[in-house]
């Protein structure tokens, strides 16, 4: 019987999987649906792991060991619960938060991890290794920095200026028309109904076109996230994070210059012994990094 080694990213939207034999040969690399997914209670959600990786295990294999970074995984209890869970299918797990899987695909096991996409988290370790985590609370009422928040602190910024007799200026017509929509009081009815991600977060990019266009009130809004991400790393080295590299991930400050180069503004000017990266590979490379580690440590 072949060992292999397995490894995922459980996102709140998608799911990365990859596969490797002992060698480091990638047997799979491939992208699922992450619909449902829900870290407790821990037997369901062996289960759901389960179903999803076992229709991908190559014929005679067995996996030697596997590793994965999950979002909801925010307390050691949960993710012992959840490592018995395992157990019981026959698999052996190491676990984190899918956040912390950022600084170990970086190459730093003790970095700061910063993930600006759909949400916002921040996640380090203290001196005794311990797992600590900021934000993460949901575009309702946090997540600044993300793409839902950013849309929803630019709907409330561009509202106050119109209420205040102030000229747009392009921020409000860009959410407008982004949204579909004929004017402010419906495009407050198309925020306010379906306050979720998955309706505030795809308009993100018309906040950062609007910044580009000349409007004064998108950069604010954009810089505004961007110190909030910073307060994210201000409060996991207040609480004991002993990283001095932070890297960042996620759609938005990776593929959105302008909050990366405030981000790094901003943290460098209140810590300039930090180290700034964007990380340029998929997060799940830090679960293959700690399914090769817990193999190479029971061999």
């Amino acid at each position: 019987m072949t060992d292999c080694l397995l490894a995922l990213d459980i996102g709140g939207t998608k799911t990365h999987l990859v596969i490797e034999d002992i060698h480091g040969a990638r047997l799979l690399d491939t992208v699922l649906h992450s619909r449902e997914w829900d870290a407790e209670p821990a037997d369901l959600a062996a289960e759901w792991i389960a179903e999803r990786i076992t229709p991908h295990i190559p014929a005679g294999a067995r996996v030697a060991a596997m590793a994965f970074g999950a979002q909801g995984i925010n307390r050691a209890e949960t993710a012992e619960d959840l490592q018995k869970a395992l157990a019981a299918h026959g698999l052996r797990a190491s676990i984190v938060n899918d956040a912390s899987l950022i600084a170990l695909a970086a190459g730093f096991p003790d970095g700061i991890g910063i993930i600006a996409g759909t949400g916002a988290i921040g996640v380090g370790k203290d001196a005794s290794g311990a797992h600590l985590a900021t934000g993460g609370w949901g575009p309702v009422i946090g997540d600044e920095g993300g793409a839902a928040a950013l849309v929803r602190e630019a709907t409330r910024a561009a509202l106050r200026a119109l209420d205040e007799g102030k000229p747009d200026d392009g921020l409000l017509g860009a959410l407008i028309g982004d949204f579909g929509v004929a004017d402010a009081e419906r495009l407050t009815r198309k925020v306010n109904d379906e306050p979720t991600s998955e309706n505030w977060a795809p308009h993100c990019p018309a906040i950062f076109a609007a910044a580009a266009a000349g409007s004064a009130l998108a950069a604010s809004v954009i810089d505004e996230g961007a110190q909030y991400l910073a307060a994210l790393v201000d409060q996991l080295l207040a609480r004991g994070a002993v990283g001095t590299d932070v890297v960042v991930a996620g759609s938005v400050i990776v593929n959105q210059p302008p909050l990366f180069e405030a981000f790094k503004h901003h943290v460098s000017a209140r810590h300039n012994h930090l180290r700034i990266h964007k990380l340029t590979i998929p997060p799940v490379e830090g679960a293959v990094f700690l399914a090769r580690r817990a193999f190479e440590e029971v061999k």
